[in-house]
Formats: structure tokens, sequence, C-alpha cells
């Protein structure tokens, strides 16, 4: 059975860091990318951070460039996300998914877009007062 939960999640100050975690079990976890993704309350959910476990490749949307950092490690199934900085804007429930990356099709593939994940976890909040 695939599964992915999610930890970490808080409430912390403007300017406060919080680190996620994302622990997997029942797939090929080194095959895999795995994305961070957040829904605030009324809004879409939106591709936060990607890292490819098969390439190492990173991904960040624009908004959190430089306040945050993917990494993961493939020993222990688990992908993290260190999250410096933050912004009351930063408030939503966080999510992190999976796909295998040899299943995508090179040029097609869009990383930080929801529908190309296959598998989902629960979600942790994050709340930053403002």
């Amino acid at each position: 059975e695939v599964q992915l939960v999610e930890s970490g999640g808080g409430l912390v100050q403007a300017g406060g860091s919080l680190r996620l975690s994302c622990a997997t079990s029942g797939f090929a976890f080194a095959e895999n990318a795995i994305g961070w993704f957040r829904q605030a309350p009324g809004k879409e959910r939106e591709g936060v951070s990607c890292i490819g476990n098969s390439d190492g490749s990173t991904y960040y949307a624009d908004s959190v460039k430089g306040r945050f950092t993917i990494s993961s490690d493939n020993a222990r199934s688990t992908a993290y996300l260190q999250m410096n900085n933050l912004k009351p804007e930063d408030t939503a429930v966080y999510y992190c998914a999976a796909v295998n990356q040899f299943t995508v099709v090179p040029g097609r593939w869009h990383p930080l877009n929801p529908l190309a994940y296959d598998h989902w976890g629960q979600g942790t909040q994050v709340t930053v007062p403002s």
C-alpha cells in the first residue's frame, strides 16, 4: 500500500522557520519525484517545490525561491521541505505527492502541476499569523 505522511506543520510567527517531512512507503522512493503543494482556504492547490529522486533535479515556485529548500533521504524514503522566512501568505495546508519519474513523458511533465502526481498525503497545516 502506497503511503505518504506529512508532519512538521504548526503555528509560527512571520520570519520564522519550519521543516516539513514526508515519510513514504509502498513504492520505489528512488524512482519517484516528490512534490510539495499547498492549498489555502478558497484557493486552488498550487505547486511549491519538487525533487526528482532519480536525477536530483529540483524545482521551486517563484514565490518560495530563496526561502524554501527541498531535499530527500533515499535511505529513509523521506522528503523534506525546509521553510525559512515564513510569511502570512505561506499559510495553507501543505501536501506531499509522488509520481514515478520513469512513467512521465519528458518535456510534457510539469513538476509543479498537481495533476502530474499519482499519490498524495493527507496534508499538514502551516499557519503564519499576520
